[in-house]
């Protein structure tokens, strides 16, 4: 394989993601900023900093889940599931991109052959 058939492989696999994400874009952008709102809400009923609101949000919504951070109020911690959820979705949507994108640019490039 040429490098430079793999470069336009690449590219057109980039470029694939870039269209589908701005489709999804709504969608996206609504779930991401419900992940930011939950996170800011549990921050202060847990009394924490808004940054750490964030990152608790991101990383319980990735399912990373370190456990530095721990909702001890039960309003919280429903608020995390939800947030579990929304995170979830995002998740989907971005692997459901990427799979379209490869599928787009394996077929492209199974015709340049």
């Amino acid at each position: 394989m040429h490098i430079s058939y793999a470069r336009n492989v690449r590219r057109e696999f980039y470029k694939t993601v870039w269209f589908y994400f701005r489709v999804v874009w709504p969608i996206f952008s609504l779930l991401l900023m419900m992940v930011v709102v939950l996170g800011l809400i549990i921050s202060h009923l847990e009394e924490w900093s808004p940054f750490d609101g964030i990152y608790f949000a991101f990383v319980t919504g990735l399912t990373i889940g370190y456990g530095d951070l721990v909702p001890k109020l039960a309003t919280s911690r429903v608020l995390a599931i939800v947030l579990g959820f929304h995170g979830i979705l995002m998740t989907a949507i971005f692997a459901a991109i990427s799979i379209r994108a490869i599928e787009v640019t394996a077929q492209a490039a199974k015709s340049d052959e």
